[in-house]
């Protein structure tokens, strides 16, 4: 039978809460299209809606080297992304890498969450 899904999402936890919606607001040029004041806000993008959530006393960031998620997102034009987020004040990313699935770069969100952003060949 199955799970019979009907949808799915990501949430992102945030350090802190203002900082991570200001920062999703820009990179993603759109305001969330539902909030609960410093809890939760959702982004609709076009497949995917994202959630960004503030922890609970009870519920710490887990701190870790390596990042526990990715966030992939699908661009058409990779160096105007890479000007974008460099215009958030946010430094250039490494090298682009070349897997086989197109042109990638590594970023990092205010709370250390890995974004990947990456162009098809």
């Amino acid at each position: 039978m199955g799970l019979a899904l009907r949808s799915a999402w990501v949430t992102l936890a945030a350090g802190e809460f203002a900082r991570s919606i200001g920062f999703y607001s820009r990179l993603l040029d759109r305001e969330p299209v539902s909030q609960i004041p410093n809890r939760y806000a959702e982004f609709q993008i076009t497949g995917l809606r994202l959630g960004i959530y503030q922890p609970q006393q009870n519920q710490p960031l887990l701190s870790t080297s390596f990042p526990a998620i990715s966030l992939c997102l699908e661009v058409e034009d990779l160096e105007a992304a890479i000007d974008h987020l460099t215009q958030l004040g946010y430094p250039p990313p490494g090298e682009i890498l070349t897997p086989s699935h197109g042109r990638e770069i590594y970023a990092y969100d205010p709370d250390g969450n890995r974004l990947i952003l990456y162009q098809r060949f």
